[in-house]
């Protein structure tokens, strides 16, 4: 989930200039419709049958396990992370949020009683709350390696200098990702049980980038500094402390310290609702793992070299997804007890089906917002200048790569997604320009949103295949690009990308109505702009 949580929104002016608001006829769409779900569930059969006939396969052993044995069916258990969260960690991570939120009641129906503001103080509840947590499940050491982490860069906060505040964070986090000083750290927590790897990672790594937005904020604070405390309140709250995601310590503070708590109208049958829509998607995905080996088939790539080239699409595609609905649920769950707290956490990800260009295209819009606040956006300004531009995402994603951990692998991901990004830029610059805009112009806009369409299909795919390398492997990504552009060529490359124009058109459309809601179109005037007389 994490190595693709990271690419900047940037809203493109030229996707919006032409056709937003654009109808197709309703016939159309509703063929574009058929089409789509036609296709799906052809891909789907094909992984189906995939995963019923190799069940018992030698090489997925390893990572299809026993699942409902009254109906017969196995369980693709290949990702560790949902694993984890919904079995090993399931009972831990109930117990620690179900504390923080009994906990905070409390105090505050015991806050009232000896005379202390319950509003006001909540930030520091919160705080204690979550720093006692990380002490029970991590030990001394741990929590002392994390407050020394947070006095190195409030020390440097002081100096109120952007450029120290970066060097002083991006060297502590590299500490803690790059040989030896990230294994002479691990070694200072005691203890040993299966999660404690990815609790000191997440919780070091986290608490390191909200240190920096905590220095980054108070170099612009105007007059004094923000206090060791705040620092401390803000880190140390528990819901986000070891997963994510991060809120931005202005957002935070401001919330947190904010002391009008009124529910909004209908804000707790909302938070409900929210809160069973995750657990709804819990068990669609537990019935999937059951059926479709979706995340098992592309380790095994002397299968995959057999399969049809509608499997390897629907594969690459359905591995996206997925990765999609773990973030929304896990994130979920933790915004849900966030909105208990009267907070206003990030938004849930955006679907990649919805997505179609690299400027919209990201997982965790926590980690999203800290890079376009003090990176993306800082440097490259309205993001139409093509060299602002370019070091922008340079700097961006070279901090992403330090972040996820330099290798082979994050070097790939992060070219590739950063030429995509740069790229829609170029293309958009390119056709600005006349004559192209002025044969853009020329035509019907409807005409104008298809022939974006055949463009943004293309885009979709190389999202897919420059995202795709890291949910499975570099070689799985490379024999789906090979399949469906070569060898698959013209059948299987020109099928696959009219069906992704449906689905484009689809999406295009469900913007198209926001936009309405949004921004509605003026009525008509009467009989050519003059009132009727009465």
């Amino acid at each position: 989930m994490w190595l693709i949580a990271f690419q900047p929104i940037r809203l493109q002016v030229y996707r919006f200039t032409m056709g937003i608001k654009t109808a197709l006829p309703r016939y159309e769409l509703y063929l574009y419709t058929a089409v789509l779900a036609v296709a799906l569930i052809w891909a789907g059969s094909w992984i189906f049958e995939a995963s019923s006939e190799n069940a018992n396969r030698k090489s997925f052993k390893e990572s299809v396990k026993p699942g409902w044995h009254y109906f017969g069916r196995k369980m693709d258990a290949a990702d560790f992370e949902w694993v984890m969260w919904f079995t090993t960690f399931r009972n831990h991570i109930l117990f620690a949020l179900v504390g923080h939120v009994i906990f905070a009641k409390i105090f505050s129906l015991v806050a009232p009683k000896i005379v202390i503001n319950g509003c006001k103080h909540r930030s520091l509840v919160f705080g204690v709350y979550g720093g006692l947590a990380v002490l029970v499940t991590m030990g001394w050491t741990f929590l002392a390696l994390v407050l020394s982490h947070c006095i190195i860069l409030y020390s440097v906060a002081i100096f109120k200098s952007k450029w120290m505040c970066f060097a002083a964070g991006l060297c502590t986090l590299a500490s803690i990702k790059l040989e030896p000083f990230n294994s002479w750290q691990e070694a200072l927590v005691t203890g040993s049980f299966s999660l404690q790897d990815i609790l000191f990672y997440g919780g070091c790594g986290f608490s390191i980038m909200r240190c920096m937005s905590f220095a980054l904020e108070n170099c612009e604070k105007k007059e004094g500094n923000y206090t060791f405390s705040d620092l401390v309140k803000y880190n140390f709250y528990l819901p986000f402390f070891f997963f994510g995601p991060i809120m931005t310590f202005d957002r935070f503070h401001a919330q947190a310290n904010n002391t009008q708590l009124i529910r909004k109208e209908r804000e707790m049958w909302n938070i409900t609702t929210k809160a069973l829509l995750h657990l709804g998607g819990i068990l669609v995905v537990d019935v999937f793992f059951h059926y479709l080996y979706i995340l098992t088939i592309p380790s095994d790539m002397k299968l995959v070299a057999k399969l049809s080239d509608w499997s390897l699409a629907g594969l690459a595609y359905s591995n996206l997804v997925y990765d999609w609905v773990k973030s929304a649920v896990m994130f979920g769950v933790i915004n849900t007890v966030a909105m208990l707290d009267h907070l206003d956490p990030p938004q849930p990800p955006k679907c990649i089906t919805m997505l179609y260009v690299f400027a919209e295209t990201h997982f965790d819009r926590g980690i999203n917002d800290w890079l376009c606040k003090y990176v993306y956006d800082y440097i490259g300004g309205n993001h139409d200048q093509i060299f602002k531009e370019l070091l922008a995402t340079i700097c961006t994603f070279g901090i992403t790569t330090l972040w996820l951990g330099p290798c082979e692998l994050v070097y790939i991901w992060s070219f590739f997604n950063c030429f995509g990004l740069n790229f829609e830029l170029w293309v958009a610059k390119f056709f600005s320009l006349p004559p192209l805009s002025t044969i853009e112009s020329a035509m019907g806009e409807a005409m104008s949103r298809r022939i974006r369409g055949l463009f943004n299909a293309a885009n979709f795919w190389a999202i897919v295949l420059y995202n795709v390398l890291s949910l499975n492997s570099l070689e799985f990504a490379k024999m789906v690009g090979r399949r469906l552009i070569f060898k698959g060529f013209p059948l299987s490359t020109l099928s696959v990308l009219l069906v992704t124009y449906c689905g484009v058109q689809l999406v295009k459309e469900r913007e198209r109505q926001q936009a309405l809601l949004e921004d509605p179109e003026p009525a008509k005037p009467v009989d050519g702009g003059k009132e009727k007389a009465e």
